[in-house]
């Protein structure tokens, strides 16, 4: 019987406080969260947490993607109008090809929830066999998020050669839009 691999996630935290241990990391734990409700086939998550330096967070990415193989890699903060929040500039750096839909679609869906939504700056896009998608920082925005573009996430990860992600069809009848 063959063995079967479980799929590397990366799950890059972005905090200046949660990388000095001032501040306890809920973003990473919250993405966590989200993929276990949502993926049934088997990942892992290779977790980090960097600090708001665009090159710090492009090196990690780097590593994610072309290392450690993650098929898919997901941000947490670092994604609103505050002088330090570079998060997209570093992922735009790191990317071959931008999918500005992703964010698009999280600024859509987040509205919906709270008006400072308009001020996130989230995005998306490929290195090689990766894809990199920003998510806010607080728990509840990560899943609101993750729910308006998953959809699209496996089938993206498909094209571009990555590892197969298996949704729980439970979950992911949700993520119909209605008819």
């Amino acid at each position: 019987m063959a063995e079967v691999v479980a799929s590397a996630v990366g799950v890059l935290t972005v905090s200046d406080r949660a990388s000095r241990g001032e501040y306890e990391d809920k973003g990473g734990p919250g993405i966590v969260a989200a993929l276990s409700d949502i993926l049934a086939s088997p990942w892992r998550a290779v977790a980090r947490v960097v600090p708001d330096e665009q090159d710090v967070i492009a090196a990690a990415l780097i590593d994610l993607a072309d290392r450690e193989g993650c098929s898919l890699i997901l941000t947490t903060g670092g994604t609103g109008p505050a002088p330090r929040d570079v998060t997209p500039e570093a992922t735009e750096a790191v990317c071959e090809r931008m999918l500005p839909g992703f964010g698009e679609l999280m600024r859509t869906a987040s509205l919906r929830e709270v008006p400072t939504a308009i001020l996130s700056r989230q995005t998306a896009g490929t290195r090689g066999r990766s894809l990199i998608v920003n998510l806010p920082g607080k728990p509840s925005a990560i899943r609101t998020c993750l729910d308006a573009v998953f959809p699209a996430i496996p089938y993206c990860i498909d094209l571009i050669g990555g590892d197969r992600f298996e949704t729980d069809p439970a979950v992911c009848k949700a993520f119909r839009p209605k008819a």
